[in-house]
């Protein structure tokens, strides 16, 4: 299993477990180091971590500052039709937890 892989598997045991500091730091490490390609990809792990602080500011009762955030997190969502990655199969899974944690 690959570093990409793992911090992915991390990110979505901690969504699901509403740890979402510690999913937005699984992401961000993933993130930081690639930030300046201007890639799909990029920016959709952007957006999860997005998502993540999004959900952290809700839990926090940031009603505001979370839906600022979520806006971001749905600029980006859609790139996943776009990227030709050995991830993707992991991002729609990723997705579909977001949405649903959402509702």
């Amino acid at each position: 299993m690959t570093r990409h892989e793992e911090q992915l598997d991390s990110f979505i045991k901690n969504l699901l477990s509403e740890n979402f500091y510690d999913a937005h730091e699984d992401l961000e490490v993933l993130w930081y180091e690639r930030r300046f390609e201007e890639s799909d990809e990029v920016r959709l792990i952007k957006g999860f971590i997005n998502a993540s602080v999004s959900f952290e500011l809700r839990k926090k009762g940031k009603m505001e500052a979370s839906q600022k955030v979520w806006n971001n997190y749905l600029k980006y969502k859609d790139l996943v039709n776009k990227i030709d990655s050995p991830h993707v199969e992991k991002y729609h899974l990723i997705i579909k937890i977001i949405d649903k944690i959402y509702r």
